[in-house]
């Protein structure tokens, strides 16, 4: 990371927990006349890279946009390799996790994945159950409108079984049936590939998200481009509704 003078201190500190949107992978291999997996599995390469440099920035928690529910729809070939190389993932990488202290946890619909891509995920999550470093989440057959759903139904149960009554239901009443609602909600969203848009990922978490876009295609970016990064959000001023005069004046308090 660049060097900071200390007589101009970053306005944040390193962000605790970074969600990223991994995009780029298929352009990626098509610049250099590869078959779309090939990607792929160039983009695991580079997890590694930037689970690593989270880990040495101090990061608290990376979540990994791995697989959108809307990308069922791409070539059927494309989606069962992607599914065989998740299954690999999971196979390779979940004793490394532990041996690093990293808790690995899938969110999204598993409900849709095989029987053995479901057993294979609840391996990987019991093996490092009892991590406490770097909190690791992979969003899977997953999207924002269908977690918001999916807590409003959980909601909606305890309201039909009594535990709740309509006006005992807030925002933080729905927020506890979000996905990772016991984690900082995101401070920093990375996009990469270019493209200049969220794509239904953590869209209840991201109210206040910074947002922070990059032209490098996904296997392109490792740890000097993350870096990159958290420099650019340490040194944004994050007001959350109040003026700056008003953060100015509680830092100097």
């Amino acid at each position: 990371m660049t060097q900071k003078s200390t007589d101009n201190p970053p306005a944040n500190p390193v962000p605790r927990h970074i969600a990223i949107i991994m995009d780029g992978n298929n352009r990626w291999a098509k610049a250099r006349r590869l078959p779309g997996l090939a990607g792929h599995k160039a983009g695991v390469d580079c997890v590694r890279s930037v689970i690593q440099g989270c880990i040495e920035q101090g990061v608290e928690a990376l979540t990994l946009f791995a697989f959108s529910s809307e990308n069922w729809k791409r070539p059927p070939l494309e989606v069962k390799g992607l599914m065989e190389l998740f299954k690999l993932a999971l196979d390779r990488e979940s004793k490394k996790l532990l041996k690093n202290n990293i808790r690995l946890r899938v969110i999204g619909d598993k409900s849709a994945f095989s029987a053995s891509l479901r057993e294979k995920i609840a391996k990987a999550e019991a093996v490092t159950a009892e991590c406490d470093g770097l909190q690791l989440n992979v969003a899977a057959n997953y999207g924002g409108r269908w977690d918001i759903v999916s807590a409003a139904r959980q909601v909606a149960e305890r309201c039909v079984s009594g535990e709740l009554s309509p006006e005992m239901i807030s925002e933080e009443t729905l927020g506890e049936f979000i996905s990772l609602s016991d984690l900082p909600e995101p401070d920093l969203c990375i996009r990469t590939g270019g493209e200049q848009r969220i794509s239904n990922f953590l869209i209840w978490q991201f109210a206040y998200t910074e947002l922070y876009f990059s032209d490098l295609f996904w296997p392109d970016f490792g740890k000097d481009a993350l870096e990159e990064a958290i420099d650019s959000y340490c040194g944004r001023e994050r007001r959350f509704g109040k003026t700056s005069d008003q953060i100015e004046a509680e830092k100097n308090a």
